[in-house]
């Protein structure tokens, strides 16, 4: 079993995190634990990040990784230790303002006809559903998928969102909400304007 944790720390609400081996220890010599800096640091783009795993698991992934890429950054790897060695305040203080623009996207999407957005508990990103807006014409051009809707939406309001094609999930499409409130809404206005004007 293989089990990405990068998003521990950014859950929200009564959601609560829990480490698979730790709930379920008969797991643990066959569970096979990722996570890293990226997420809860915000050292996207570091390519620092770890794995737990039984020890033939271990070797063979190192093997493979000596291989396929080179070593991280000095600097990365220190910055990182920093990071997971300090308490976790500004960790905290990120989370409170992405539980506030995670409330905020959700309303102003759930607000926009045709779409229907859950709250997330966890992460950075929502996945509204976009199904009722399929084979609409939107702004003079009909759209059958989420990923022309993908595309209309970023040429007519340039507001970037990713086709739930992508996850293998048509109907839908994934936002971030990890920028400030001002752009989230900016840029769901204009989503707004355009997509309510579907037919």
């Amino acid at each position: 079993m293989i089990t990405d944790e990068i998003y521990e720390h950014l859950v929200y609400g009564d959601a609560r995190f829990s480490s698979m081996p730790a709930l379920v220890p008969d797991l643990a010599d066959r569970c096979v634990v990722v996570n890293g800096v990226a997420k809860t640091y915000a050292m996207t783009g570091w390519r620092v990040g770890w794995m737990i795993a039984p020890a033939d698991v271990t070797k063979a992934a190192t093997n493979l990784q000596s291989h396929a890429t080179s070593n991280v950054a000095n600097v990365s790897q220190v910055a990182a230790l920093a990071a997971v060695s300090g308490n976790l305040d500004a960790v905290h203080e990120m989370k409170v303002a992405f539980d506030r623009r995670r409330l905020l996207i959700v309303d102003l999407l759930n607000a926009i006809p045709g779409v229907t957005c859950p709250t997330p508990e966890g992460a950075f990103y929502v996945y509204p559903s976009v199904k009722d807006l399929l084979g609409k014409s939107i702004d003079g051009t009909v759209v059958n998928s989420s990923s022309e809707l993908a595309g209309v939406v970023l040429d007519k309001v340039e507001v970037a969102v990713v086709p739930g094609e992508a996850f293998g999930t048509p109907g839908y499409l994934r936002l971030s909400y990890a920028t400030s409130d001002q752009k989230i809404t900016e840029g769901l206005a204009r989503m707004h304007e355009l997509l309510g004007s579907a037919s």
